[in-house]
Order: structure tokens, then sequence, then C-alpha cells
């Protein structure tokens, strides 16, 4: 087998898989089918039929701001030293909230804003409550209900806020919610039966998003429905569930929507068994309810609590969450991908670097530097072979030509060559396959690290994990003409294409002239593939050629062989 294919046959395949995710859109699904249509749907575990639907009401979707929304209702207003927003009393939902830490660009000092009411366009909220069987005819509060608060009505860290809904029937239910100093909302349902008859009750909770949102869609990274029910991670995209709802019964888990840096994600009590769906009807919906009820006599009260997570993927805090709070697999909420074992440690190495530089640009320097070092035996055992594959080229060629009549004499003679120098063929497969997960493990990270997002390098990368913003079509700048995205091949990529075409100079020279032709355009090829991809990604693959191409150099200079 000859190296050079085999390395072209994988950078092939991953120039191909790359490209065609960057440059082309994946094919709209067909219009949503008929509710009727979507009965068949996907369940685990033992469904109770006993526990009622969540329900989901019909409702218009106003056009209006979100600013004019908020302003619309009485709220109850939250901050702490990472978010800050408010719950509207109508429905009691959370619906607005801000990311204090991270700005929506590089260069605005405007926050990110997660959560929409539900009046808007784009609305995005979380609601809890309670449902109830067909024996029960008690009215309920829903997401049109006014709320009252009792007592303190600013939500802070140690100051949680209460409120309260009475049926008029009888039933008097109050909601506390408590947020702590990073994302976690607690909230405790409570309720008061001051009538006569015994009532049974199921709590819920749900995520509703009006509209499915603007993804990166690019098929390492997840973005969309996720939950672990019981041991199994489920993971749906929005025009999956426009399709066919999805229904899973667990004795413990977690779920929500997740985007590339933000979650939204519902955690129902311990030990309660419950039902949890992923829909669309009126809007996408993630929620849970609890298959068995809450029975409440008369004159006696009953409770139920659950947690809900609007968090910025901080790793620290996922993880954090998922220990203190004892939520199974709640670290899956960050999509490590199939290398979850090499990814999530180089995470954390790098981060340790950027806390030692304060820069994760030299932080993917040093990492880069450090896995060459790593595979140093290897790449030198492959870089080794490559050396005398070169210098045995004019020897082959001659042998070629003698016994080009007799295939079967020249695989002999090549054979003979080969021993006679220590030279496999096959030598430099292993150091490459070797290296592959390690390629997609940096790449993944880079990719989905939310501390990557709008972190500088040096000069003109104000930002890791956006492409470069440079274009060698306005000459760097110094042509007052804005290129269309297409065309945006920045600095970073174009010395990603020149370390990369110096060190297939190293390489032994394809014996085929149509392969050769192909080697020569491959660096172009790839600059113009990866151009559009994070620059912290551009700027590791750089660093790396230039490592290789020293390792080569050196390694080819004092490699001879005894055949004149």
């Amino acid at each position: 087998m000859d190296l050079r294919n085999v390395v072209f046959a994988i950078a092939l395949s991953f120039a191909v898989l790359f490209g065609w995710s960057v440059i082309f859109e994946t094919p709209q699904i067909e219009e949503q089918k008929k509710l009727e249509q979507t009965q068949g749907s996907q369940k685990t575990g033992n469904k109770n039929t006993d526990a009622p639907s969540v329900n989901i009401e019909k409702e218009r979707v106003l056009n209006i701001s979100r600013d004019d929304a908020i302003r619309s209702v009485k709220r109850v207003y939250f901050e702490n030293e990472n978010v800050k927003g408010s719950i509207s009393l109508k429905g009691f939902l959370i619906d607005d909230i801000l990311f204090k830490k991270y700005n929506t660009e590089v260069n605005s000092d405007e926050k990110v804003k997660y959560l929409n009411p539900s009046e808007t366009n784009d609305g995005y909220f979380v609601e809890t409550g309670w449902a109830a069987s067909n024996t029960t005819k008690m009215p309920l509060p829903t997401k049109n209900s006014i709320w009252k608060v009792v007592g303190n009505n600013k939500l802070s860290v140690g100051n949680p806020v209460t409120a309260e809904w009475n049926n008029k029937s009888g039933l008097i239910f109050r909601k506390k919610i408590e947020l702590d100093e990073k994302f976690l909302f607690k909230v405790t349902q409570e309720v008061q039966n001051n009538s006569s008859q015994r009532v049974e009750l199921y709590p819920y909770a749900q995520i509703t998003r009006n509209q499915d949102p603007d993804v990166v869609d690019f098929y390492i990274l997840h973005e969309g429905f996720i939950g672990v029910f019981d041991e199994d991670l489920q993971e749906e995209g929005y025009d999956d569930i426009k399709e066919k709802k999805k229904e899973y019964s667990a004795g413990e888990g977690w779920l929500g929507i997740t985007d590339k840096y933000w979650l939204t994600a519902l955690v129902p009590e311990k030990n309660q068994p419950f039902k949890g769906e992923f829909t669309y009807k009126n809007g996408f919906k993630a929620n849970y309810i609890q298959n068995k009820p809450v029975v409440i006599q008369p004159s006696g009260s009953g409770i139920s609590e659950s947690k809900v997570f609007i968090a910025a993927k901080e790793v620290k805090v996922i993880d954090g969450y998922a220990k203190t709070e004892g939520i199974n697999k709640f670290d899956l909420t960050i999509d490590w991908g199939w290398f979850y074992f090499f990814t999530k440690p180089l995470f954390f190495i790098m981060n340790y670097l950027f806390e030692l530089t304060k820069n994760f640009g030299i932080a993917i320097v040093l990492v880069t530097a450090a896995v060459r070092l790593l595979f140093f035996p290897l790449a030198n055992y492959s870089f080794r072979s490559m050396a005398k594959m070169k210098i045995l080229q004019p020897e082959l060629l001659r042998l070629k030509e003698l016994h080009k009549e007799d295939k079967v004499k020249l695989q002999q003679e090549m054979m003979a060559l080969y021993k006679r120098e220590k030279v496999n063929p096959l030598s430099g497969c292993l150091p490459i396959l070797i290296q592959i997960p390690f390629f997609f493990a940096i790449y993944k990270m880079l990719f989905i690290s939310l501390e990557m997002r709008h972190q500088p390098f040096f000069g003109w990368i104000k930002d890791l994990s956006a492409q470069d913003p440079t274009s060698i079509f306005n000459f760097f700048g110094l042509i007052p003409w804005d290129p269309p995205s297409f065309l945006i091949i920045g600095a970073w990529p174009i010395m990603m294409g020149a370390t990369m075409y110096l060190q297939q100079k190293l390489n032994p020279t394809p014996p085929d002239p149509i392969q050769a032709k192909i080697f020569m355009f491959f660096p172009l090829f790839l600059t113009i593939i990866l151009a559009p991809f994070p620059s912290g990604l551009v700027v590791y693959w750089t660093i790396n050629n230039i490592l290789t191409i020293a390792q080569q150099w050196v390694i080819y200079r004092s490699t001879t062989v005894k055949t004149k």
C-alpha cells in the first residue's frame, strides 16, 4: 500500500465531508404531517397510560417585539452574577433571561438574550404546572392564568419568590422559585386543598419554542432536542420532531433543548417515574409529566419539586451540576462526540494552558506541540520510511522500466530492494491512522467549546471560534470592498495551504502523472474548503504542518540508503 494513497484518501474524505456540510444546506423536510399520522411514536420502557398528556394549548402567536411583550404584563425580576431577567406573572413563565458574561458579537456590548415571551414570533419559555385525569374536573392554572406574588417580589440568590393562584373552587396553587448563583432554578409547586373532595394531580414541566432557530447544521454538532432517559441518551433534530413526536418513559433522567453554546433543560423530581415527550404542535415542545399522581386529601396539601436549567454550557459548571445535583450524564449536554474520552481531557488540558497563558491561541499552539511530541517516535518511524521511499524512487523507476514486461519479476525485485534497504511500504500507515482520533478530538473541542467563543489570538484574529475575517480578494482589507462569503479566504488558511504545499514537496512524488497533478492542487482545494472553519482549527493545522515539515526535513537530511 502506498502511504501517499492512504493519506490522500483520508484527507480527501475529510475534505469532502467537511466541504459538503459547509457549502450545501441539507434538504428541507416535507410539511408537517397531520396529528393522526404521528401517533406511532417511539417509546422506550414501560409506558404508564394512566398519566394524562401535558395540555398543549392552541394560541395565536402575536407579532410583537420582545420589549413590548415584557412590558405588557407584571413581572418578577431576578439577577445573580451570571444571569438577569424576569418571570411573567401571566402563567408564571420563565420567559426572559440574559447571560451577563456573553456578548452577541465580538465588537458589541449587547448581551445574549436567550428566552423570549410566548407572544413573540420567536417565543421561547419554560412553564410548570399540574395536569388532571378525566375524573378531576377542578379548574387548573394555565399559561394564561394571572398569578399573585406573596411576600418578596425580587428573586435573587438566597431570596426565593412565591406566587399563588386560586381556582375559586377550593384549590390554592403556589409556586416557589429559587435561584442559585449560576443557572439553576428550583421550582416547588404546592396545592392546598380546601375543598371537600379528594384530588389527584400530575405535575409537569414544559419548554416551548415557537420556531426552530438558525442552527450550525453541521454533522459533528447536535442542536435540538436532547434527553437522558434512565441510561439512554436521546437526540432529535427539529425536522425529525416535525415529522413525528417521540415519547419515552423512565424512572429517572432529564430532557431539554440544546443549542451550540446554550441549554434549556428540565429535571423531574427524584424517584418519581415520568413520561417525556418531544413534539411539535403550535411550536416545538419538550415536556415531562409524572406517571404517578400527587394525591391531595380534603384539608391537605401536595408538593412537587423540579429543576430548570437555563444555562451557558460552561464545562466546569455543567460538570458541577451533574455531580452536586446527582443528574446522570448531564455532562452530555455538551456534545463531546464519539471521541469523548479524548476530547474532554484535551479540553481540560487546553483550558489549563489558557489559565497559564491567558490566550487560547497560545494554548492551541502548545497543545499542537504536545501532540506532535506525543507522536514523535511514530512520526519518526513513518518519515524515515517515506524518506527512504523518496530516495529509492529512481531505483524503483529503473526496475519498472527494466521489468515492464514481467510483472512477477518486477514484484520480486521490488520486494528484494525493500528488504535490502529495510523499508516497509506500509510503515507510514499506522502513525497516520492512530492520529486520526486526535485530529477529530481537537477539531471537536475547538468547534463546540463555549470557552473558545470570542477568544482572540494575535493581530486580526478576534474570535478563534469564527473564521479568519480577512480575504485575499481584497488584499486583506487594503481594497475597500467586502467580498461575498465564499470569497473570504483569509491569511491563516493561505498559510495553512502554503505549509501543506511545502510538506507535500518533501514527500515522494507519486509515479502516476495524473495522481501527481491531483496532489499538486490538493493544498489549494483544502485551503478553499477549510477557509470558513474556525480560525482556531486553522491555526492548529498550520502549526502542526510547520512542526511536521521541520521534523521531516531533519529526518530526510540524515537518511541514507545502500543502493547507489
